[in-house]
């Protein structure tokens, strides 16, 4: 899948391309950088389902651009079920940080 940001100033929405060329906009729900892996991952959301109870993520790994940020290249898929692992950990524990924010 292809990232395309619509401005690369408004980085809070990724647009992502399916093999058949259909476009759905995401929400970025959060970035992360792992030392075990060496990379930098992102969670995303389909952005017509923000208001749901329960929201469907994907993540993928991405070279983040000079300022840190999800740039306009492409998206890694995640392939290892290990890495796999980590993110779930990660997505655990901010899912329960904001659960306790509210």
């Amino acid at each position: 899948m292809n990232e395309n940001p619509q401005s690369p100033k408004d980085l809070d929405e990724v647009i992502l391309s399916d093999d058949q060329g259909n476009e759905e906009t995401y929400k970025i729900l959060f970035t992360f950088d792992s030392e075990d892996y060496g990379k930098s991952y992102v969670v995303l959301y389909p952005k017509d389902v923000e208001d749901s109870s329960e929201i469907e993520v994907q993540a993928f790994s991405f070279t983040p651009d000079e300022n840190g940020d999800v740039d306009a290249g492409e998206l890694d898929p995640i392939e290892d079920d290990e890495e796999w692992d980590m993110i779930q950990e990660v997505l655990n524990t901010f899912s329960s940080d904001e659960e306790q924010d509210e």
